[in-house]
């Protein structure tokens, strides 16, 4: 790696990233199999190198390799030497992993509060009056000072409305029992999720992401994601989650020499995937303004159409791979 610039191949010519540029987020395509992960990890590679901490989630389990030692291959140092990878070794990244379960890395946590009404009700699936009848059980509790840690807190709150419905009719309209009891119905799909792990306390402090070792080394965050994967909505709501957090807690830097954080959307076309034109406006606004808070946000998807055009906008760098044609039917 250059002293301001990532080395990430070559086609006619060299091809870099570089680091005054890198908060300017990415993107990164191709057909399955054509070297995605592999480009993830050296540009995570290359951003830890540099002292910049970076957050990925690790879908396939081959992204947690990156805390190994690597071995010389034939083919590999063949290869370095084709493309004019003059500096190429290998070395091990300083990773903390994580995992929303607790099972393979340190529990993440969150509050209900936290997390808002417009995610929470991208995660549970609700109709629009669903989540106008969520937006009052909010906006009720915060008149109220009444604290939303976990589900277990939102359902009893939930069974309140439910109770004082008349009472609270004439300030915020009616709310029918059967939207209540939907809303609660959801409730219990998400537990079944996993939902109760990830809501709670003590809530995820986001400096712990943002850790550098003694030499200066940005700290590679793995989310374990091969199980969590399995609940696509909790797996992108999460991670919107996580970004709206960084956007919202760092402060303005303007344009650093380097990111202060570098945040890796794997599989991103399940962030867009039936998302109201609320929550897509939320995400083009996050993607639009954390750049001057120093952090790079790059989605990693098949298909560049996977992403839309106001967000695509906004992408500086962008690492395409093959795309496998086909014909329609």
């Amino acid at each position: 790696m250059a002293d301001n610039s990532i080395f990430l191949g070559k086609s006619d010519k060299r091809e870099e990233l570089f680091l005054p540029l890198a908060n300017r987020h990415g993107l990164v395509t191709g057909a399955t199999g054509t070297g995605k992960t592999v480009t993830l990890q050296i540009m995570a590679e290359g951003f830890c190198a540099a002292g910049v901490p970076v957050f990925a989630a690790d879908v396939k389990g081959d992204l947690s390799g990156i805390c190994m030692k690597g071995e010389a291959k034939d083919f590999l140092i063949e290869r370095a030497k084709k493309i004019g990878f003059d500096d190429y070794g290998f070395e091990e990244m300083p990773t903390i992993f994580w995992d929303l379960f607790g099972e393979s890395g340190h529990p993440i946590r969150t509050t209900v509060s936290e997390m808002g009404p417009l995610m929470l009700s991208r995660l549970m699936g609700l109709t629009e009056a669903q989540e106008g009848a969520l937006n009052i059980a909010f906006k009720i509790a915060d008149e109220e000072g009444l604290a939303i840690l976990d589900l277990k807190d939102l359902r009893a709150l939930l069974k309140d409305l439910a109770d004082r419905g008349k009472e609270i009719t004439t300030d915020y309209g009616n709310i029918n029992d059967q939207t209540i009891g939907a809303i609660q119905r959801r409730l219990v799909v998400i537990d079944e999720q996993g939902g109760d792990k990830f809501f709670g306390e003590p809530a995820l402090d986001i400096k712990d992401l943002m850790r550098t070792t003694r030499d200066g080394r940005g700290y590679m965050n793995v989310l374990a994601a091969d199980k969590l994967i399995n609940s696509p909505q909790l797996y992108a709501t999460f991670l919107l989650w996580l970004m709206s957090e960084l956007f919202e807690e760092m402060p303005e830097v303007g344009d650093p020499e380097k990111p202060k954080m570098v945040f890796f959307f794997d599989e991103a076309h399940l962030l867009f995937a039936d998302a109201p034109p609320g929550l897509l406006q939320k995400i083009e606004q996050t993607v639009k303004l954390i750049r001057s808070k120093g952090v790079g946000i790059y989605f990693v998807t098949q298909n560049p159409l996977d992403i839309p055009e106001s967000v695509l906008a906004q992408m500086g760098n962008r690492v395409q791979h093959a795309l496998r044609a086909y014909t329609p039917r």
